[in-house]
């Protein structure tokens, strides 16, 4: 099986469980309060269950952890864990790093040796669960790398359903997800292929504009089931942002059968279905029509 021969690319898993370290207990108490505001199941799936999931769906998948050290000092799912699957099963799984940006320039150095040894497809970044402004200049060197190989980086933007619900919100600060706090990047960095992760509620306008002015902003609909996705969401994907969105589920929070079903009966004209559930993503990985 090759990429070409999916049925849809889900561009939002998520590594939640490692098989080479126990779990976090801070993880524990985040999956806790995710668990209840997804209203999910509490058990989260190994990497390996993860690709028989989406193999048996004939779905491809871009999967990552969130290193998050300085902002939660939860200790994430490794790298290089995610990257080896990914290298076991190219024809369904891409692998995409995360890298705490407070690791400043030892964090572009790991960045580098992730893609040149790993072969990492691209950079996830959650900017209010990491505690950082996205146009930080602690976050340049790491843009820089992600820049020179000219690959995609995802951006958490809008609500944060992790930290809801506790105390503080788990001291995640939202003002973090606001996308126009994205633009700067895009602007100074225009080899990075930016996509804003989830519809960005409250400011679903900004990452619209975004992906309207910016040729290198595109928008991935994780996070959410469709059939809540404020209107002018299917309003644009029907007309001038038809290749700018990518289908995500944000799983195991949200399912891929799940997402998909409630999507086909969102608003969507059916010329949009391909490039959202697939085409698009081809072009952002790959570069391919």
């Amino acid at each position: 099986m090759s990429w070409a021969e999916l049925t849809a690319i889900d561009m939002h898993v998520h590594a939640e469980m490692s098989c080479r370290q126990p779990r976090d207990p801070v993880d524990v108490a985040f999956d806790e309060a995710a668990t209840a505001y997804f209203k999910t199941e509490p058990k989260r799936p190994s990497i390996a269950e993860t690709i028989e999931y989406y193999r048996e769906r004939r779905i491809g998948f871009v999967m990552f952890t969130v290193d998050s050290a300085a902002g939660t000092g939860a200790r994430p799912v490794p790298n290089e864990e995610i990257a080896e699957a990914a290298r076991d099963n190219p024809d369904i799984m891409a692998a995409f790093a995360s890298i705490d940006p407070h690791k400043g320039k030892a964090g572009a150095r790991e960045a580098r040796r992730l893609i040149s040894e790993y072969g990492v497809k691209g950079f996830k970044f959650h900017p209010p669960i990491q505690n950082f402004h996205p146009y930080d200049p602690i976050a340049w060197p790491l843009y820089e790398v992600i820049a020179e190989h000219k690959l995609p980086a995802v951006f958490h933007t809008g609500h944060s359903g992790i930290g809801s619900g506790m105390p503080g919100g788990g001291g995640i600060r939202l003002k973090y997800g606001q996308p126009i706090l994205v633009d700067d990047v895009a602007v100074d960095f225009p080899d990075i292929k930016i996509i804003l992760a989830h519809p960005s509620w409250p400011w679903t306008d900004e990452a619209l504009s975004m992906a309207l002015h910016k040729p290198n902003v595109f928008i991935d609909l994780s996070g959410w089931s469709p059939k809540y996705f404020p209107p002018q969401i299917a309003r644009y994907a029907n007309t001038q942002l038809t290749e700018k969105f990518l289908f995500g589920s944000d799983f195991p929070l949200i399912s891929p059968d799940k997402w998909i079903s409630a999507f086909r009966d969102a608003g969507f004209r059916d010329e949009t279905h391909e490039p959202i559930l697939k085409g698009n993503a081809m072009r952002v990985l790959f570069g391919a029509g």
